[in-house]
């Protein structure tokens, strides 16, 4: 093949990949291979002197988002990249420069006249972008005004956070393969709360343009902060020798490696201090030879063979994971790699036990394979869930194409994983140490299936500490963790159940005019789904909630199974007074004078008093203001000869001297 025909297959085939790239549909192909091919091209560009016109050496990939074309005030080019520091060194000619984060997501050009956002566009392909204003709103870290009334231009990188970017893809049907392809993917999407859900945030690393005077990148920065932005993290190097510049390097790769940075990073980049300097340069292709210089880490990779794949479940997708031979990378032993979804597999030609892997960690921290070297057998897809057992179906995705892997039971455990998370939560049971990661690998190994396994993890605990990412510490301090949340308060326990609509303060309402145990028992032996209504704060809607929860089988077995692992406190209100003390109350009708029958029951018991739902041998007044009244209560109370009086006896009788009733606390029912 001549060098010709090799560029134009290599043009071809990176300039596809780059659309994948900045569009948000499935991956083409990894970093480490599109840097690999695009330095390939550049030396055969180098080779044969030529530069064939659509060369990604030669332009800036634009986007194809949905929306009005706008052309930038400032051109946006990107930087010349290197992977030695010694470039860096020679660029920076002993001026003074910045060192910051090359961060890895969309780069949007956000412009403020008068003190407003006027517009926000994507780069494009530098010169011309998509206007995605609609969309500010939904994006953390773009104001809707500034104190400056100036014309201000600010370029800046949407990014999301390496744990949201985990979290969504363990809630989504649609699994994305690293946090930059999401957050260029959200872009296309009209509905800004659909986009704010994704928790993007905008990170400005360049003022392009503002009417004051000033000179320094260093001092730029600082005026955004003044204004209210968040602009990338940066760090002097005022004498930019080799040495400088490979400790500063080293000292933000551990960074890095440490996963000190939330945001995803492909590299670093250096910009002259003085940014009248930085002008001056030429512009080379699509490269402003001095705005500032990129580098990049060298992928360190190894080779391996799989053993096999594991299906992880999680939400309503199974995902594929290789296990393979453990190899060293970055300093780290590795042996499980996340191949996102089938497409992935099929891109990649992966095979089944014995295949040859090649695999990094991309960015220096998440375990990637990039290649298949040699496939041995077949890529299977299970029929059958790993958590449930339930078939499987496979989901192929209209705006990308990417194909995933689902539970086709609705009921599956590994569904109810947000549920499991508030039930370890810090306002739940507050299991520390538990996280939704280690919640779905406990759920895909069988262990936990109900909230009554979580206490019964201690039997897995050897097994626990073998797993990657833990060891004994870590397992000892979970199992410690989960024996103190034995001893938990009712209203924390409530809320840990999930029950819909009954969030912290419906718990608190609940619990203020009802013992838990009570509160179970009537929720499931009344047939009213109104029967709680009348406490303050909880109205028809909350009630039924609540009532319909409590009817479902399978939540009474949960509840069944879970009270004897608990030691449940609540605490008792002390009685202000002893009027009611020693006696036994049933209420039963409507009441006039206290605002509904849990105010009356507060007073009860805060007089020493004890309100019961049915009359037995122990009651010893029914309250009912229909006292002729042939109800079943009352028919009892004359059984058993126990007086019934009217809620004016009871006042009369039991509650202030003048005849109203005594004010409840306010804080339980205000």
């Amino acid at each position: 093949m001549d060098k010709i025909t090799l560029m134009q297959q290599l043009v071809d085939k990176l300039n596809q990949a780059s659309q994948a790239y900045y569009n948000g549909r499935g991956e083409l192909m990894s970093d480490h291979e599109w840097d690999s091919m695009f330095d390939q091209l550049k030396q055969l560009e180098a080779e044969t002197g030529e530069v064939l016109p659509d060369s990604p050496t030669n332009k800036v990939s634009e986007d194809n988002l949905a929306g009005q074309k706008e052309q930038h005030e400032f051109a946006a080019l990107s930087l010349a990249k290197t992977k030695l520091p010694a470039d860096l060194e020679k660029w920076a000619e002993m001026r003074p420069v910045w060192l910051s984060w090359k961060l890895d997501g969309l780069t949007l050009v956000v412009t403020y006249d008068n003190g407003r956002l006027t517009k926000v566009v994507t780069r494009g392909n530098g010169h011309i972008g998509t206007n995605i204003t609609h969309l500010a709103g939904a994006i953390e870290g773009i104001l809707p005004q500034i104190a400056y009334s100036g014309h201000v231009v600010i370029r800046g990188e949407a990014v999301i956070s390496y744990e949201d970017f985990e979290q969504f893809n363990m809630e989504s049907d649609e699994e994305y393969a690293n946090p930059r392809n999401l957050a260029s993917g959200s872009l296309t999407l009209k509905d800004p709360q659909e986009v704010k859900a994704r928790h993007i945030h905008w990170i400005p690393f360049t003022l392009v343009h503002t009417d004051e005077d000033i000179s320094s990148w260093g001092a730029r920065m600082q005026w955004l902060r003044k204004l209210g932005f968040g602009p990338v993290e940066h760090e002097l190097i005022r004498q930019p020798t080799l040495n400088n510049i490979e400790e500063v390097i080293d000292r933000w790769t551990r960074k890095v490696t440490d996963r000190v940075n939330p945001y995803p990073v492909d590299g670093l980049v250096i910009t002259y201090d003085d940014t009248a300097y930085a002008q001056t340069g030429s512009v080379t292709g699509h490269h402003a030879t001095r705005a500032g210089y990129a580098f990049k880490w060298q992928d360190e990779s190894a080779e391996t063979r799989l053993d096999h794949i594991e299906w992880s479940c999680a939400a309503s997708t199974i995902s594929p994971v290789a296990v393979f031979d453990p190899v060293e990378l970055e300093g780290t032993t590795v042996k499980r790699a996340s191949l996102c979804n089938i497409s992935e597999c099929q891109r990649l030609g992966i095979g089944g036990s014995g295949s040859v892997l090649q695999v990094i960690k991309a960015n220096k921290i998440i375990p990637k394979v990039i290649r298949v070297s040699q496939a041995v057998g077949s890529f299977e897809i299970p029929e059958h869930c790993p958590v449930c057992g339930s078939a499987t179906k496979v989901s192929v995705s209209g705006a990308s194409g990417t194909r995933t892997l689902h539970c086709t039971n609705a009921a599956c455990p590994a569904k109810q994983l947000k549920k499991f998370a508030r039930f370890v939560s810090k306002a739940g049971m507050d299991v520390d140490g538990i996280s939704e990661q280690t919640l779905a690998k406990f759920i895909n190994l069988g262990w936990v299936s109900d909230y009554a396994d979580i206490y019964r993890l201690r039997d897995h605990a050897t097994a626990m500490a073998s797993l990657e990412g833990f060891g004994e510490k870590s397992v000892a301090n979970i199992m410690r963790s989960i024996e103190a949340s034995r001893q938990v308060e009712a209203q924390r326990l409530l809320y840990a159940l999930t029950i819909p609509m009954c969030g912290v303060d419906v718990c608190k309402r609940l619990l203020s005019a009802y013992k838990l145990a009570d509160l179970i028992r009537e929720a499931r032996e009344t047939s009213d789904e109104g029967h709680f209504a009348v406490i303050s704060g909880i109205g028809p809607e909350k009630s039924a909630s609540f009532v319909r929860w409590f009817h479902d089988e399978q939540n009474q077995r949960t509840v069944d199974h879970l009270l004897p692992e608990l030691h449940v406190i609540q605490a008792e209100s002390k009685p202000t007074g002893a009027r009611c003390e020693g006696l036994t109350f049933v209420i039963t009708g409507d009441v006039h004078h206290y605002k509904n029958r849990n105010e009356l029951k507060a007073y009860i018991e805060s007089q020493g008093g004890k309100v019961t739902g049915s009359v037995s041998k122990s009651t010893n007044y029914l309250i009912n203001n229909d006292v002729a009244s042939t109800s079943t209560k009352n028919q009892k109370a004359h059984q058993l000869d126990i007086p019934i009086i009217s809620e004016d006896e009871f006042i009369a009788r039991f509650a202030s001297a003048d005849g109203n009733p005594a004010p409840t606390e306010p804080d339980l029912f205000d």
